[in-house]
């Protein structure tokens, strides 16, 4: 199974960030990578990353999303 689904992350000016912090792994299914998101929104949240991305091949499937409350 190929890992065709990954995270676009964004600061707060929706520049594309990198970093350590950051995977850059794909995942195998769409759930999957929810599933990442889900438990790591915190941690990408103090790193600095404000939104995400999700993409399946490299196209935008949903986004960009804000990791914030709404309020």
């Amino acid at each position: 199974m190929s890992a065709d689904w990954s995270w676009l992350f964004l600061d707060a000016h929706g520049e594309t960030m990198e970093g350590e912090a950051l995977t850059t792994t794909g995942f195998p299914t769409q759930s999957d990578a929810e599933s990442y998101l889900g438990e790591s929104w915190r941690d990408l949240l103090a790193a600095g990353v404000e939104a995400v991305t999700l993409r399946e091949n490299g196209i935008v499937v949903y986004g960009p999303m804000s990791l914030r409350a709404a309020e």
